[in-house]
């Protein structure tokens, strides 16, 4: 009885003074939504007419002293077919309360259960929610700052997403971004934040419509001094090392020999033919020259 209390929320909205009171219930997506509705004297209904809609135009069940939809009267809303059920056994004790199966998000809205030969209509407001947990992510990471990434994706109602430290400080961050589609919203934000005792951080996303907290915990590992650009950096160990391996495994042990000893050393100059150079050097039949470099 418990759990069903967190799944399913009824309470009753009085109006202002000018207008009729309201039953908001709230229930989370996928489980089945009774909306209540009775008459005031009790008295049997089974012989009565009773209409149930969504937002004063939509069919959603209809009682016709024994004839409903689900027994071939036809006129019922499309989002509803093979959904919504009534209480034969409560019939008799003036209860005109419906079931909707397997409630989804498009189900929130405003009802009406209405007895038009009675002259009593009651108001419902159904909240069909969806409170997914946030999902977070680190963007981006230095030695000294991190980017962090919040999302939660397609909630309902519209929740409210804030950075928090380990302990529940609000963090600095951009605005957030948000799209809505069906009733459904997708929030991300993104803040910058740097080392802490802890280095751990909190994403909370808040829905207060139906009273709902849920929140993602992420610890950052800061980049220590080989992060960044110094990740890539050589060091002259490093660099003389790996020319040693190379020349060996090129060169074998003699070529090492040599590397180390010095061997005489020139490089070929191209020249144009008869120039001061040319004469000075060792003519070749391309035109080019082998000049010793000066040790």
């Amino acid at each position: 009885m418990a759990r069903l209390c967190l799944l399913v929320l009824t309470a009753t909205m009085f109006g202002d003074g000018h207008g009729p009171s309201v039953t908001r219930v709230v229930v989370k997506e996928g489980n089945d939504a009774t909306l209540p509705c009775s008459l005031s004297t009790r008295q049997n209904i089974t012989s009565e007419l009773f209409d149930w809609k969504k937002d004063g135009q939509k069919e959603v069940f209809l009682y016709a002293g024994g004839e409903t939809y689900s027994n071939g009267r036809m006129g019922q809303d499309a989002q509803f077919t093979n959904r919504v059920s009534h209480f034969p056994e409560e019939l008799s004790h003036g209860n005109s309360s419906i079931i909707i199966r397997d409630a989804e998000v498009a189900d929130s809205g405003s009802y009406t259960c209405d007895f038009p030969h009675l002259e009593q209509k009651s108001y419902i407001w159904l909240v069909v929610s969806a409170a997914p947990r946030p999902y977070v992510t680190i963007v981006n990471v230095t030695e000294k700052e991190a980017v962090l990434q919040c999302e939660v994706l397609r909630a309902s109602p519209k929740p409210k997403v804030k950075w928090q430290s380990s302990d529940g400080n609000v963090l600095p961050a951009e605005e957030p971004h948000v799209s809505e589609r069906g009733g459904r919203y997708d929030v991300t934000l993104l803040t910058t934040v740097t080392k802490t005792t802890t280095n751990r951080f909190r994403c909370v996303a808040t829905q207060e419509d139906i009273g709902h907290v849920t929140h993602a915990e992420i610890t950052v590992t800061f980049c220590e001094s080989t992060c960044g650009d110094s990740a890539h950096r050589w060091s002259p160990v490093g660099i003389c090392v790996g020319l040693v391996i190379g020349v060996v495994l090129t060169l074998g042990v003699e070529g090492l020999v040599l590397a180390l000893h010095g061997v005489p050393k020139c490089i070929t100059r191209r020249f144009n033919k008869g120039s001061p150079e040319q004469r000075n050097g060792v003519p070749r039949e391309n035109g080019s020259a082998a000049v010793p470099l000066q040790p």
